[in-house]
């Protein structure tokens, strides 16, 4: 069992920067793909970014491409979300979730591969 944990989240300028971290209880971090959701109200679940289990590969989706940044301390149980040139539009939900995959790969998209979620963590940002 993987217990997920988000924060960073708050209230940020058009343009500002946030960091988001998701922190584990329990099973090590470093046996899952990782990966970074969100959700805007009457808008579904889509995926903002993926890191592999040792961090050599990232995927990110193309509306935060540039923008984002996604990495992982293992060491500290622990995944990043770096958010910069944030835009009214990434007004959300941000979620954290632990996939038991072997590769980040097409399939580490989809939400539904993910095992395990955190809580969430708002992210608004002011226009």
């Amino acid at each position: 069992q993987v217990q997920l944990v988000e924060s960073g989240g708050g209230l940020v300028q058009n343009g500002g920067s946030l960091r988001l971290s998701c922190a584990a209880n329990g099973r090590t971090l470093s046996s899952y793909v990782m990966g970074w959701f969100r959700q805007a109200p009457g808008k579904e679940r889509e995926f903002v970014a993926g890191i592999s289990r040792t961090a050599e590969r990232t995927d990110y989706a193309a509306s935060v491409m540039g923008r984002f940044t996604i990495s992982r301390d293992n060491a500290k149980n622990t995944v990043y979300l770096q958010m910069n040139s944030l835009k009214p539009e990434d007004t959300a939900v941000y979620y954290c979730a632990a996939a038991a995959a072997s590769y980040l790969g097409p399939n580490t998209t989809k939400g539904e591969q993910y095992n395990y979620w955190g809580q969430g963590t708002q992210v608004t940002v002011s226009s």
